[in-house]
């Protein structure tokens, strides 16, 4: 079944004269994980935002074609009625946090849908414990570093257990060790609850292994789309600026001198078991 289907949108912002995207067509399956890819303003933001109801319903614009989110039409779904399909997590977190502290924050999007004081006790100990941060529920918001921030945004969105995470460059904002734990919660995600994924970040080498399947966008359109293997097969020696991983890197430039490898390292493990 498909979670996501997107068919012939195009949009440009209010005030511009430059489509953003152009006639994108893309299906996405429950319980995929997706790496969106693409040099700087080619329509990533743009299209995540699409996904989410907040274009065309908050960023205004023209608007054309249809987008679909668990069969309801995101362009006229309230915002918060997708959050329980789609969750999307922002690059700042200090664009999402909107509450003062950790709890109510994470309750707030509980509160809105009607939610008993029982069931959301439940889902913020749940979301907490899942993310090892039940230390952080009575702390103050201004007293977080930026990684505790994202974690506690993080848990605003799964806490309304959507069937999509959508993670907007988060990598960003982390140290070593969160973008080490968020990879983990990833995974745990996806294999406990089937929770499907899409990653925005130009870091691919972060989460090039975790996916089933990589889009590349270049100037408002899919320009490819497929599993890893073909995708950066297809990228040799072009240059589209996008930030692909070192061992694909390395792939690349004995490719070109003439030597092939049976397959594309994804991660230094693979390149050393493919060298020996």
């Amino acid at each position: 079944m498909h979670l996501i289907e997107v068919k012939n949108l195009s949009f440009k912002y209010q005030g511009t004269n430059k489509f953003v995207l152009k006639n994108i067509n893309l299906s996405i399956k429950n319980g995929e994980i997706v790496i969106l890819a693409g040099p700087s303003g080619c329509g990533k933001t743009t299209l995540a935002r699409s996904l989410t109801g907040l274009i065309p319903q908050f960023y205004k614009g023209e608007y054309s074609g249809n987008v679909l989110v668990c069969g309801y039409d995101a362009a006229k779904t309230p915002i918060p009625d997708l959050a329980t399909c789609i969750g999307y997590l922002f690059q700042n977190p200090d664009n999402q946090i909107i509450m003062d502290t950790v709890e109510r924050d994470i309750a707030f999007s509980l509160e809105y849908r009607g939610f008993t004081r029982e069931e959301m006790r439940n889902r913020i100990t749940k979301i907490l414990k899942t993310l090892g941060i039940e230390h952080l529920v009575n702390r103050k918001i201004d007293t977080l570093s930026g990684g505790e921030k994202q974690l506690v945004a993080l848990a605003g969105v799964l806490v309304m257990e959507p069937k999509m995470l959508l993670l907007d460059e988060v990598s960003a904002y982390l140290s070593p060790r969160s973008l080490k734990r968020l990879i983990s919660i990833i995974k745990s995600l996806n294999k406990e609850y089937g929770t499907g994924i899409m990653l925005i970040d130009h870091r691919l080498d972060l989460f090039v292994k975790l996916a089933d399947r990589v889009i590349i966008m270049y100037d408002g359109i899919i320009y490819q789309d497929g599993d890893p293997q073909t995708i950066f097969k297809n990228l040799i020696n072009k240059k589209l600026g996008i930030n692909i991983p070192t061992t694909v890197k390395i792939y690349e430039r004995l490719y070109l001198r003439g030597i092939r490898l049976d397959k594309i390292p994804l991660d230094h493990i693979e390149l050393a078991d493919i060298i020996n």
